[in-house]
């Protein structure tokens, strides 16, 4: 689901930046998300994502830069943002000793809801995420994905326009993490919900409508998941064997392509995947370990910006 050009965004922030004393945790960061679309923040651990996401969610205040959300002032109007937003972050909120009705109902109090009102919303959220037989059960007998199905609910309970979600599948088992993006979608087609969400799982970011790649503080992409990958221009061929440095040197030299090296592997995008495979192996008989080729993921994109893999961690 996309907006128009001339859309007014739901989220719009200008030159954010954030230091830790003389670390730079994010530098000058500018992205606009449209009402009603699923954007996701895509980057490994230390790469900016969670700081950002705590600047949105208004729990820090950025050093410098500004931001509007929903047409609010980020820093001169926080009492009014908060009203309007929903948070889930990626560590349990939910009182486990308390029933989920019980949960819900704190929550429902914490934003001034109470007598009638608040029952019905707590009824209706119940049977939107299929917890009305649970409903007195306490939170520390579910599962994980019923856990994050109540901490959405939770977060729900005071209509919130946009849903900020700080890595939603964490600790989910597959089936849950399905019914965590059915839940995702509905929430955006039917009540026309703005979700944002942190994640360093590239199978999570492909599900967005949007993505922007982080690393290091910055945004280094950003764009639909299919557009980007579509930027990659062909086939991924990796081969890997003992010497990469020398044997991408010699690949380059002898077969006129570019190539990158990444620790034990050589890596090489071509249109023709297959047919470059048998160019390769023929070229250097006995040289390469192994090879595979696929087709782009957003770790590509991520490799082709930076040089390095996603799932390496900055220190």
């Amino acid at each position: 689901m996309h907006a128009p050009e001339n859309f007014a965004p739901a989220l719009t922030t200008i030159d954010l930046t954030h230091r830790y004393g003389e670390r730079v945790a994010l530098d000058r960061v500018s992205l606009r998300v449209a009402p009603r679309e699923i954007f996701g923040l895509l980057g490994p651990n230390g790469g900016g994502k969670t700081t950002l996401f705590r600047i949105l969610s208004t729990l820090v205040r950025p050093t410098s830069g500004s931001a509007k959300i929903l047409g609010c002032d980020l820093l001169r109007d926080i009492g009014a943002l908060r009203r309007r937003l929903g948070v889930v972050f990626q560590a349990p909120s939910l009182d486990k000793k308390l029933r989920v009705r019980e949960n819900l109902a704190h929550q429902g109090h914490l934003y001034g809801l109470a007598g009638a009102a608040l029952a019905d919303r707590i009824e209706h959220l119940l049977t939107e995420f299929n917890l009305r037989d649970r409903a007195n059960d306490l939170v520390e007998t579910l599962s994980g994905g019923l856990q994050r199905r109540v901490e959405i609910a939770k977060s729900l309970l005071h209509r919130p326009e946009l849903l900020l979600l700080d890595e939603p599948s964490t600790g989910l088992d597959p089936g849950a993490r399905i019914d965590l993006w059915q839940t995702l979608y509905r929430l955006r087609d039917q009540q026309d919900v703005t979700v944002l969400l942190t994640t360093h799982l590239m199978e999570e970011a492909e599900r967005c409508d949007r993505v922007a790649i982080m690393d290091r503080g910055k945004i280094v992409a950003e764009g639909e998941p299919e557009k980007l990958r579509a930027e990659i221009g062909g086939d991924v061929i990796s081969a890997r064997t003992q010497d990469a440095t020398s044997l991408g040197e010699r690949i380059a030299k002898s077969l006129g392509v570019e190539v990158s090296v990444l620790n034990d592997e050589v890596r090489i995008e071509q249109p023709e995947g297959a047919s470059f495979i048998t160019r390769l192996v023929e070229a250097f008989p006995g040289e390469i370990d192994s090879v595979t080729l696929a087709k782009p993921t957003l770790e590509d994109v991520f490799i082709a910006r930076t040089g390095r893999r996603l799932s390496e961690e900055d220190v």
